[in-house]
C-alpha cells in the first residue's frame, strides 16, 4: 500500500507546446509496472485549453470544479460542468480546456501503452476554441 499525502507532489505549470493560456497541473499518480494508470487534477484558467492529442488507450476526465468546453475532432464543442464524465477513446483526436469566462477543474485518467500515455498534435486555435 502507498498513501500519497496531499501536497506531497508538486504542482506545475502547463507547458506551453501543450497548452494555451494559464494551466496548472496537480499529479494524483502513476502506478508503477505492470500496471499503467496515471492521474492528475488539471486546472484551466478561463480560455486556458489542452492542445488536440490523443491517447492511445483512451482518457476519462471527471470535472470537479467551474464550467469547460471538449470537442473531439469533426464534432461540435460540448460543455461540461462538476459531475460530468466524458471518456475519449482510444486514438481519438480532442482538446478540453475551460470555458471563455469561467476555470474549470478535471481529473484526467489515462493509461501508458509501451511507456506513452498521449500524443501531442497542433495547437487548438482561437477560431477552433470560439466555435
Amino acid at each position: 500500500m502507498e498513501i500519497r499525502r496531499v501536497g506531497s507532489q508538486p504542482s506545475g505549470k502547463g507547458p506551453s507546446d501543450y497548452f494555451t493560456g494559464t494551466v496548472r497541473i496537480d499529479p494524483l499518480f502513476e502506478a508503477g509496472e505492470p500496471a499503467r494508470g496515471a492521474g492528475a487534477s488539471v486546472t484551466f484558467e478561463p480560455g486556458a485549453r489542452t492542445a488536440w492529442h490523443t491517447h492511445p488507450l483512451g482518457q476519462t476526465l471527471i470535472v470537479t470544479a467551474g464550467a469547460g468546453r471538449v470537442q473531439r475532432w469533426g464534432g461540435e464543442i460540448e460543455e461540461i460542468r462538476p459531475g460530468d464524465v466524458v471518456w475519449f477513446p482510444p486514438g481519438e483526436k480532442h482538446w478540453h480546456g475551460a470555458s471563455p469566462t469561467t476555470a474549470m477543474t478535471h481529473i484526467a485518467i489515462q493509461e501508458r501503452l509501451d511507456g506513452k500515455a498521449v500524443e501531442w498534435l497542433e495547437h487548438v486555435s482561437d477560431e477552433q476554441y470560439e466555435g
